[in-house]
């Protein structure tokens, strides 16, 4: 089986949806590439920017690729308002299946297509999105997943969403999760410097002014509070906050690190005292089995997919509610066993998230994609 997947997502910095694409394509390699002997898929990467060019990571060695000079902007129009030009004409290959990472399709004239819905929040918040996923993804969402021929979510949660919301049957949608890096948990508690750490894009989703607002609370009634490091990219909506952590009172406590390459996550997840993920919605939430997988206590937002990958292994709470966020900081900063129970059980958790079996899945999706694409070709 030909399969062509779209690999922009993890062109530049692999954050979300980019890294989400890599470790799965890489665990899909393993498991159904070239040298299975289950119906082997042969897998082509696709990447087309002006100015970006397509550098094959090692671990991905074993697939093609296709790299082309097309600015993204440009082909993204093209592909989700005239569905052209298409896979073929595009790469000058035949394919039997399309992959689009985004939830909308990557068009082709022949292949069966599959998308991938990480999330519907841009349904319920349009105001939480910007650029072509403001203008394009609510007003073409629904048409494109009845149109594809088989649907990859993240979690149970985005499965149930998309079924519900978007009104496509259960036998359409195949769940993919996240699996845990493999990180061995540490052996010992942080350094007395760890610090509480926020690892995310810093987008109104997030929820980073209610995280802000719970930390200045905590200013207020401790002097013995770690610092606040906030890892990842900046939105043009962060810079409130950033102007924010730069005035005191948070200004001795709070800094923002920026993206962090995938090789460097490790270490700034060992250095962590806990983790916060006060998001109003996640469709999956990969920061937080990344700290569970270590042994880093995590706090999540009671909120889209986040319960689902916490389980029991931390507390849950309202990410409308900055004082009981603060609260929850308290109770895993003064609770020492509170703190080594969410430990000892976060990596236990984690072992149920694996790519393997992911991909395995993936391999699955798209053999039911041709089924589907077959069955609906004209006699």
């Amino acid at each position: 089986m030909r399969v062509l997947v779209d690999y922009r997502p993890a062109l530049r910095h692999r954050s979300g949806v980019g890294e989400y694409a890599h470790e799965l394509i890489k665990a899909l390699l393993v498991t159904s590439g070239p040298e299975s002997t289950d119906d082997p898929i042969e897998l082509t990467l696709f990447s087309s920017s002006w100015k970006d060019r397509l550098r094959q990571p090692d671990d991905l060695a074993s697939a093609a690729r296709v790299d082309r000079r097309v600015p993204v902007k440009v082909l993204n129009f093209a592909w989700h308002r005239l569905e052209w030009p298409t896979a073929e004409s595009l790469t000058g290959n035949v394919v039997d299946v399309t992959h689009s990472f985004h939830p909308l399709i990557l068009p082709s004239r022949q292949a069966a297509r599959v998308v991938t819905i990480h999330d519907l929040d841009f349904l319920s918040h349009p105001e939480r999105t910007r650029a072509e996923i403001r203008r394009d993804y609510s007003a073409l969402v629904r048409s494109h997943a009845h149109r594809a021929d088989h649907i990859v979510v993240n979690s149970h949660f985005t499965g149930a969403e998309v079924e519900r919301r978007l009104e496509v049957g259960a036998d359409k949608i195949t769940v993919c999760v996240p699996g845990a890096p493999d990180w061995a948990p540490r052996h010992a508690p942080p350094a007395d410097d760890a610090y509480v750490l926020f690892f995310g894009t810093l987008e109104p989703r997030k929820n980073v002014g209610g995280l802000l607002d719970a930390y200045e609370a905590l200013t207020t009634r401790r002097r013995d509070l770690p610092p606040l490091v906030l890892a990842g990219g900046e939105t043009p909506d962060a810079r409130a906050w950033l102007e924010r952590i730069a005035r005191p009172p948070l200004n001795r406590l709070v800094r923002h690190v920026g993206y962090v390459d995938p090789a460097k996550r490790r270490s700034l997840f060992e250095g962590a005292r806990l983790l916060v993920q006060p998001s109003f919605d996640e469709g999956f939430g990969m920061p937080v089995l990344e700290a569970m997988t270590l042994g880093v206590p995590v706090i999540a937002a009671r909120r889209g997919a986040l319960p689902e990958v916490v389980g029991d292994a931390g507390p849950l709470i309202d990410p409308e509610s900055p004082e009981e966020l603060a609260s929850a900081i308290e109770r895993l900063l003064d609770d020492d066993a509170l703190w080594a129970a969410c430990a000892a059980k976060g990596p236990l958790r984690a072992h149920h998230f694996r790519w393997e079996e992911s991909s395995r899945r993936l391999a699955d999706a798209y053999r039911l994609a041709l089924q589907h694409r077959v069955a609906r070709r004209p006699a």
